[in-house]
C-alpha cells in the first residue's frame, strides 16, 4: 500500500508539472508573418476552438464532440464519439456533458487509477496534495470547476478505459521515459519555436489588475489551448509516449471489448490532447471515419457588454 501511495503521488506531481510545461510550450508558439497567432493555432486543432465576436474579442472556448461511423456503406454501427475535454471548465459545461452521456450505451473515460476504481460523486474529499491544492487555486482564481467534481462517474454506463498506476509506470520504463526526458522534448520544442511573446505576457500581467480578473485571465489562458496539437507532438516525440500513445492503446482495448459485447453507441471521454491519436486509431484499427461535429462551450468568455448584444 505504501509503495502504491508513493506511485500515485509521483504520478500526480508528474501530471501537474507536465501540465505547467505544456502551457509554457503553448505560449511560445510562433506566428506566421501576415497571419495572426490565433488564426494559425486554430488551423492546427479541430478539437478545441476559440470563438470570437465581430470585433475579434473571445466569447467562448469550445470543445468538440466528433462522431465516427463505419466507412463501408453496409454497416451503420458502431458509432464512436470522441468527446474532447478540458479538465477545468464552467459548471454548466460539465452538467451538459452529464446529460450527453445518458445518450450512450457506454462512455469510456480516462483516469490513471487501479482497476475497478470509481470516482465518488462530487470528486470525494479534498486532498492536501500540493497538486490538488494548485488545482483548487486555479478553479478559484478563474472561477471555474474541476472536472472530477462535477462529472458524475457513478453512472453505470461510464467505464474506466486507461492504464493503472503500475501499468503507466511500467510503460514509461519500457520506453525509457521519465519526467526529465519529457521535459527535454518539450523544452527543445519551445526553444525551436520560440518567438517574442511578451505581448501575451503583458496581457497576463494586466489581467491580474482587471476589475473582472477571472474573466480577463480566462481570456488570456484560453489562447494557449489553441496550440494544444503542437504541444502534444512535442510530448509524443517520433515514437509516441506513455502519456498519450500507451494510454490511448489501453482505451482502444476496452473499446474493442465493448463493441464485441454488443455496444453500438459509444463515447470516448478524454482530454483534448489525446484526440488526434484516437482519430488515427479509429480510422486504422476500426475502419471509422468522422461524420459530424458538435461544439460545446467549455468556458463562457463573454463580458457584460457582449452578453447584452443580440
Amino acid at each position: 500500500m505504501r509503495n502504491g501511495n508513493r506511485l500515485s503521488s509521483f504520478l500526480a506531481v508528474f501530471a501537474g508539472a507536465l501540465s505547467a510545461l505544456t502551457l509554457l510550450v503553448a505560449r511560445s508558439a510562433a506566428a506566421e508573418p501576415g497571419k495572426s497567432s490565433s488564426a494559425l493555432k486554430a488551423d492546427k486543432n479541430q478539437f478545441v476552438r476559440l470563438v470570437r465576436d465581430e470585433k475579434g474579442q473571445p466569447v467562448a472556448l469550445q470543445t468538440a464532440v466528433v462522431r465516427y461511423v463505419p466507412r463501408n456503406g453496409g454497416r451503420t454501427t458502431p458509432t464512436v464519439d470522441l468527446v474532447a475535454a478540458v479538465h477545468i471548465g464552467d459548471r454548466k459545461y460539465y452538467e451538459e456533458l452529464n446529460q450527453l452521456f445518458t445518450q450512450y450505451d457506454v462512455v469510456l473515460y480516462e483516469l490513471v487509477a487501479p482497476e475497478g476504481a470509481r470516482v465518488p460523486k462530487g470528486g470525494g474529499p479534498p486532498s492536501a496534495h500540493p497538486i490538488s491544492v494548485l488545482q483548487d487555486a486555479m478553479t478559484r482564481v478563474l472561477e471555474l470547476e474541476f472536472q472530477l467534481r462535477v462529472v458524475d462517474y457513478t453512472k453505470p454506463n461510464l467505464v474506466h478505459a486507461d492504464l493503472t498506476p503500475q501499468q503507466f509506470a511500467a510503460a514509461m520504463r519500457d520506453r525509457g521515459e521519465s519526467f526529465w526526458t519529457i521535459f527535454a522534448r518539450m523544452l527543445g520544442h519551445a526553444l525551436a519555436e520560440q518567438k517574442d511573446y511578451t505581448g501575451s505576457d503583458f496581457r497576463l500581467f494586466l489581467a491580474f489588475f482587471d476589475k473582472n480578473r477571472a474573466m480577463a485571465l480566462k481570456r488570456v489562458v484560453a489562447e494557449d489551448f489553441l496550440d494544444l496539437e503542437s504541444s502534444i507532438q512535442a510530448i509524443e516525440g517520433p515514437k509516441g509516449s506513455a502519456i498519450i500513445a500507451d494510454r490511448n492503446a489501453a482505451a482502444m482495448k476496452v473499446l474493442r471489448k465493448q463493441i464485441e459485447a454488443g455496444k453500438k453507441k459509444i463515447a470516448i471521454f478524454y482530454g483534448a490532447g489525446h484526440m488526434s491519436d484516437f482519430q488515427a486509431r479509429l480510422r486504422d484499427e476500426f475502419g471509422l471515419e468522422p461524420s459530424t461535429t458538435r461544439w460545446l462551450v467549455a468556458w463562457d468568455l463573454k463580458g457584460p457588454k457582449q452578453s447584452k448584444e443580440p
